[in-house]
């Protein structure tokens, strides 16, 4: 089937979406939710042919984010149920204001109509973006990288086996056949088709969506992370802080990616960082971290010189740039010239450092004494995300069932006329 054929299948079925209640999106929802554990193996057979397919040909750590599991698959199946039990956001009256002339108005949230997703080699992905834009309302349009295809396509066969039992259409949920950019150029131009467009994946994808498309998109994803280590940090939370942030699992995008240490102490953090992040990780048997160290660190411990670019780099990999500045106010404007407006935290036991950095840092999500990593929409209560927002307009930060709903004004009268 071609991707036009699919789009207009989707926008048929975004009628029926819309008119859904609660009660039977959530049944939905519980049956895909079913329908994915039931076609586990059929899902994990098809899981291997993509792993076999990409093993050397990407990194282990992209194997990794490739990989399913039963485990994995069982967190899928929950992200779904955990979606069916959030508040519907569809119809929910947003602010409600009675004029002097009697009219009443009503900002009321409503469908977004179609919503297509392109992303690239995690095929969780395609259950947590169905379950949320179905949800909310819409038909919802996935296409996913080519490393990923088999998965997805048993993915998704699943989950349009629940949407069908009960009793919605089928076409709401539509998974691209065509893998080359064409497709993926044909979503960024289907104007009538597509009411919102979702990039999920690097900055390549990210930006070749934001510059070519002419439907609205969302820019999300790309983490280039800072964890800034103040004078008076507690050192210890600051180095569990850090390998969290950093190892827990590099390749997504709120891992940790820069790690700013204030000139005070860097001669006595450095040491610690470089031994917990290099040999005691080696003698636990796990992969150590590659530091790329600016002038200043590097008179201190040993490791990488860091190149021009490794401070505006997502490495999604064991690697962390490591520099060395005067204070808060440097750490501030270091992140202003090299975040793309993230994630970024300090580890400080001084308030006023801490809410300067809170105050002054621009990006989506902004910490203290807590790592990155939280970024998530299951991790701030909202149920799994459709993605990380990195713009301002409409969305920012973990994007939840709201965020994928718009809204319209509802006035109602009595024979007013102006």
């Amino acid at each position: 089937m071609t991707t036009l054929e699919l789009l207009e299948k989707a926008r048929a079925s975004k009628g029926a979406m819309s008119l859904a209640d609660t009660e039977t999106k959530n049944n939905a929802l519980l049956a895909m939710a079913d329908a994915l554990m039931e076609h586990q193996q059929a899902i994990l057979t098809a899981n291997q042919a993509d792993l076999e397919a990409a093993r050397g040909t990407v990194s282990e750590v992209m194997l990794d984010r490739l990989a399913l599991s039963p485990e994995r698959i069982a967190g899928m199946a929950q992200g779904i149920r955990d979606v069916a039990a959030l508040p519907d956001p569809v119809g929910a009256v947003l602010q409600r204001v009675e004029r002097p002339s009697g009219i009443v108005v009503e900002k009321t949230a409503v469908p977004m109509g179609v919503i297509a997703i392109i992303y690239e080699s995690r095929p969780n992905v395609t259950s947590d973006a169905a379950a949320l834009a179905l949800k909310a309302g819409s038909a919802c349009v996935l296409r996913g990288g080519k490393e990923a295809h088999r998965s997805a396509a048993a993915i998704v066969e699943a989950l349009k086996e629940g949407l069908q039992r009960a009793g919605l259409p089928a076409d709401a949920l539509q998974l691209v056949e065509d893998t080359t950019r064409a497709s993926a150029n044909e979503l960024m131009t289907a104007s009538g088709y597509v009411d919102l467009l979702i990039p999920r994946g690097g900055a390549g994808l990210i930006r070749a969506c934001v510059d070519n498309a002419t439907v609205p998109v969302i820019e999300t994803g790309t983490g280039i992370c800072h964890v800034y280590v103040d004078g008076q940090a507690d050192q210890a939370m600051a180095l569990d802080i850090l390998e969290n942030a950093k190892c827990s699992r590099p390749s997504v995008c709120n891992a940790c990616e820069v790690c700013l240490v204030d000139e005070t102490i860097a001669g006595e953090f450095l040491p610690k960082l470089q031994k917990r992040l290099t040999q005691d990780r080696t003698e636990r048997g796990l992969h150590p971290v590659e530091l790329r160290l600016d002038e200043a660190a590097q008179a201190i411990i040993s490791g990488t010189p860091a190149g021009e670019k490794d401070f505006d780099t997502e490495f999604l990999d064991y690697i962390l740039g490591v520099k060395v500045v005067k204070g808060v106010d440097e750490a501030i404007a270091h992140i202003a010239a090299h975040s793309t407006g993230h994630s970024e935290a300090i580890v400080t036991a001084n308030e006023k450092a801490a809410r300067a950095f809170l105050n002054q840092v621009d990006s989506a999500a902004v910490y203290w004494n807590a790592s990155t990593r939280f970024t998530d929409g299951g991790e701030f209560g909202l149920g799994c995300e459709m993605g990380i927002s990195t713009q301002k307009l409409h969305a920012r930060g973990p994007m939840g069932l709201q965020e994928l709903c718009t809204y319209k004004y509802i006035i109602r009268g009595t024979g007013q006329t102006r």
